[in-house]
């Protein structure tokens, strides 16, 4: 017994009776019992558990978010086979995809202009099921080499896709300019990543150029274009072409006026009654609260704006962009609507003859001629070909009408008179009406074929760290004088100029008063345009003229970092303007600035001050020593802001030379470094053309 207990057991139980023992034996007997029913239960409800986990999953399972239609269905039930994508940020793409769409019927085919952001884009696999089917994407590029906002989910699926798009037939025309670094990116992309994906590209590859006439690339594709499409389908043109309008007339005599729009982008009534979040179809009406002039004499006016956005839930960071939605001046409105003989007052809807449209009106409506004339529609650009071909039939003096036609058309000689009396002649509609005494279209018919009048993106001149806010603004009024003896004027620089200053927290509008004289329709794009992470990081900043606006943010915000007891990196600033007494912007602020040490080198290029002109490159090689010790062992972000066309590329060119000598390379392999700093993020761009 001994040999069964522990040896610490007290030695009183080694004596114990048999009937003790008995009971020792039962009491292992429960607890053994009591152990297995234990352990049996323990595992039961273990199993049980693992076997009801898969189960969970399908009890919870949510369906993904469907979209609210498929092209393909909507193609099917509506008998159409070319569907004809945009990706658009100013408007062009849209509007040569509806003309592209429309032209579909001059060869018994049935098109269709679609927002990719409308749709799931996986869908093209399916588009095979449709009888002689095509999708052509007409693909603007926006700011350095990216996909405009409603193309970003298009390009992102393309990117991630592994679909198989061999029953796919498309073709593309992009949208770019050549000053610009990544020229045409998105067309390009778009081309090469469907054929990757197994399409069949119909026809070749569009590069529209805005640098030069983005008309005369369009025609010139399109004219090529169809009789390509002619041959793979083995169709015809069916004859004449033919003016279809594609929306009908509602006048409304007996109408409530609180359902009439008076200028809101997108909700009825968003105007007077301000909800957040504010975007590009719910702006935020913004009180100017500064308007000044920032030059001492010359010809041009430039002007410093505050903007505040108090109370709008707004935020901004340095370097994005503020999107502004203008207002055409009034006199123009009105002398379309004395020559064409129309009371601009009419209330008025422009409702789609497609019904499965997904666009109901060309603008929102009901609304008045006026309000459409002066919120919505593009009065001051030169028409585009297709405009003047569809008003070509209500010339009553058959001189007048063959001129508009042979402008439209595709030859040489109407090409180079299109370029000459329009183009380059920069006549808008009101001119040509001007200029034609029988033309004389009537204005709905004109206001379904003229253009959306656009937001102007100006980038913001404060740092919300500063300023959270206001936004600033800073700009040059545009204005000059055209071949034909007119004044012209720019419609948000010209509007913004009559901005009178009022008390900041006032953004809501009584009816009808959208027009106010101190308030802005205004939304925040964000920019790529950033500063360094670390604030130990030195910067150089190139931006001659109203190219400064940026830098005004970036270097308050640098400031505000010092007296956050943060270690700010070497701040650098390249400036240039005409005359020193002058244009000389933010003279005041930037040498507070140095003299805070905020600023460590403020170097100005006057470029007309002496009898060489002297501009910011030329300031740059004359430091090109210290550029690349900042370059390069600073490692250093540079940021570039204004011309696109002249200065950008100067200044690239420029920083070549500096890195080949410097970095002892050859010129590719200079350009290359260069190249690297911008996919690395240290050489950015914000320009313009």
């Amino acid at each position: 017994l001994s040999a069964m207990g522990e040896p610490s057991m007290d030695p009183t139980i080694a004596a114990d009776s048999p009937a003790q023992q008995d009971s020792f034996f039962s009491m292992t007997d429960v607890f053994l019992i009591s152990l297995i029913t234990g352990l049996f239960t323990y595992w039961f409800f273990f199993r049980k558990k693992k076997e009801e986990v898969p189960e969970l999953p399908k009890m919870q399972t949510v369906a993904a978010p469907v979209r609210d239609s498929s092209f393909i269905e909507k193609m099917k039930k509506t008998g159409r086979n070319i569907v004809v994508f945009y990706g658009s940020q100013t408007g062009t793409a849209e509007e040569f995809a509806n003309r592209l769409a429309k032209d579909a019927h001059r060869y018994g085919l049935r098109g269709m202009a679609a927002d990719p952001e409308e749709y799931d884009l996986s869908d093209l696999s399916r588009l095979s099921e449709i009888d002689k089917s095509l999708a052509v994407f007409c693909m603007a590029t926006y700011g350095e080499g990216d996909p405009t906002d409603n193309a970003q989910d298009f390009y992102d699926w393309l990117q991630e896709a592994d679909a198989d798009l061999s029953g796919l037939r498309f073709a593309v025309f992009g949208l770019g300019n050549k000053t610009y670094e990544h020229f045409n990116a998105m067309g390009k992309y778009v081309d090469k990543r469907l054929e990757e994906l197994g399409a069949q590209r119909i026809f070749e590859l569009g590069l529209g150029d805005d640098d030069g006439n983005l008309e005369e690339d369009f025609i010139t594709w399109r004219e090529q274009f169809w009789p390509a499409v002619c041959e793979h389908f083995g169709v015809e043109a069916t004859g004449e072409e033919s003016s279809i309008r594609q929306y009908e007339l509602v006048v409304h005599t007996d109408v409530n006026m609180n359902k009439v729009y008076m200028g809101e982008m997108g909700r009825l009534k968003s105007y007077e009654n301000q909800k957040p979040p504010f975007d590009a179809k719910n702006p935020f009406l913004a009180q100017v609260t500064e308007n000044r002039k920032l030059n001492e004499g010359g010809e041009r006016h430039l002007m410093h704006l505050e903007l505040d956005i108090s109370n709008s839930k707004i935020r901004y960071e340095s370097g994005d962009h503020v999107a502004v939605y203008p207002a055409n001046d009034s006199s123009l409105v009105n002398q379309i609507g004395e020559i064409l003989g129309t009371d601009l007052d009419t209330i008025m809807s422009l409702n789609n003859l497609d019904e499965e449209s997904n666009k109901k009106h060309p603008f929102p409506c009901p609304t008045s001629y006026r309000t459409a004339l002066t919120y919505y529609l593009d009065i001051t650009n030169p028409p585009r070909t297709n405009v003047l071909y569809e008003l070509a039939q209500y010339a009553s003096d058959s001189g007048e009408q063959e001129r508009l036609r042979k402008m439209a058309s595709s030859a040489a000689e109407g090409k180079a008179l299109y370029l000459s009396w329009v183009v380059e002649a920069r006549r808008n509609i009101l001119a040509i009406l001007q200029d034609m005494p029988s033309l004389r279209p009537p204005i709905d018919h004109l206001c379904e074929l003229l253009p959306r009048l656009q937001a102007r993106y100006y980038s913001i001149a404060s740092s919300s760290k500063v300023h959270p806010n206001s936004i600033h603004i800073c700009a040059v009024t545009v204005e000059y004088e055209t071949k034909t003896g007119r004044l012209n004027k720019g419609v948000a620089t010209s509007w913004l100029r009559s901005k009178v200053p009022g008390q900041p927290g006032s953004s809501s509008l009584e009816p009808g008063q959208q027009g106010s004289s101190s308030l802005v329709p205004m939304y925040v794009r964000k920019s790529q345009f950033r500063l360094p992470f670390k604030p130990s990081t030195p910067v150089i900043m190139i931006g001659p003229g109203t190219g400064i606006a940026p830098f005004m943010g970036f270097i308050q915000e640098r400031a505000w970092l010092k007296q956050q007891g943060k270690e700010v990196g070497e701040t650098v600033l390249y400036y240039g303007c005409r005359h020193e007494r002058e244009d000389y912007l933010y003279r005041e602020e930037l040498a507070r600035f140095q003299k805070e040490g905020v600023l460590t080198q403020l170097n100005v290029a006057f470029s007309r001050d002496q009898a060489e002109k002297v501009y910011v490159q030329h300031l740059l090689k004359k430091n090109k020593e210290n550029v690349w010790k900042l370059v390069n062992e600073g490692m250093a972000h540079i940021y570039v802001c204004g011309d696109a066309r002249n200065m950008a590329r100067d200044v690239q060119n420029t920083f070549y030379e500096i890195v080949s000598e410097f970095g002892n390379m050859s010129q590719p392999q200079a350009v290359d470094y260069v190249k690297k700093l911008m996919t690395k993020g240290r050489y950015s761009l914000d320009v313009w053309s």
